[in-house]
């Protein structure tokens, strides 16, 4: 009886070891996964955009001439760059962002609709989602980025908030970027904290490159929607995160980035 307690005593503890070594052991191996994840989502996109690009050159070749074959990559499977229209989804979003110019303000104060995306990318040949990514040197951060602020967008990346300005480069702009703090299993904004003023911010989206110089970092209250308001001349980018006020609430805490030039 003595030795069968003495087992039991020992698997408990073993157990209990084994249980504590996962708990440690989780959530970096967890956060390293989801960073490479990622990170290969970015490369993928990166891909996307050059053989989109390709295929655009060579577009009125291949009409002269039908026999010529478009540039696709086999190992991308189950998407058809030829049906992705980068043109007409750059004119509505040029379109969107002019009407998010002229009445912001007004739309911001009598609508809370920041989940439905400001474009349904489907319709431009688009089924992942992905609008680009966001890209910070100092933090090692790469996540890409969706449209709306819906749970299944928080959870794999970077949210742009509707109502604000689409992040294409405009003059007179705004574009707010929201991004979970704490998530199990990946590394969003966590570390957005660490960034200061003359750090770099760069957002990748079907036409180009936007970097962005951060001039500003401060905490709000969640009532607080004043920098997310558009100001003539200026482009600016914000990046948001839930941070704990000590109280068992939440605030805000903002990275403001701008566009020179």
């Amino acid at each position: 009886m003595v030795k069968k307690i003495r087992k039991l005593a020992v698997f408990f503890a073993f157990a209990a070891l084994i249980g504590g070594l996962i708990l440690v052991l989780f959530p970096p191996i967890s956060n390293t996964v989801g960073k490479i994840e990622a990170e290969k989502i970015a490369e993928d996109f990166d891909r996307r955009v050059e053989i989109i690009n390709e295929n655009r050159k060579i577009d009125k070749t291949v009409r002269k001439n039908p026999e010529q074959k478009y540039i696709i990559d086999k190992e991308d499977a189950g998407v058809d760059y030829l049906k992705i229209d980068v043109d007409r989804l750059f004119k509505d979003s040029k379109t969107y962002n002019q009407k998010i110019r002229d009445k912001q303000q007004d739309i911001l104060l009598s609508n809370s609709a920041f989940s439905k995306p400001a474009l349904y990318l489907s319709k431009y040949g688009i089924y992942d989602g992905i609008y680009g990514y966001v890209d910070i040197p100092k933090i090692d951060l790469k996540i890409p980025m969706y449209l709306g602020t819906q749970n299944d967008h928080m959870s794999c990346g970077a949210a742009h908030l509707t109502l604000t300005s689409l992040p294409i480069g405009d003059d007179s702009s705004c574009s707010v970027l929201a991004g979970h703090t704490g998530y199990i299993g990946r590394i969003f904004f966590d570390n957005i904290r660490s960034l200061e003023k003359g750090d770099t911010v760069r957002i990748k989206n079907y036409w180009k490159t936007i970097k962005y110089t951060v001039t500003e970092t401060k905490t709000v209250r969640p009532s607080d929607s004043r920098d997310i308001y558009i100001e003539d001349g200026r482009k600016k980018l914000v990046l948001v995160t839930c941070i704990s006020n000590g109280s068992g609430g939440f605030d805000r805490f903002l990275v403001i980035g701008e566009m020179r030039g």
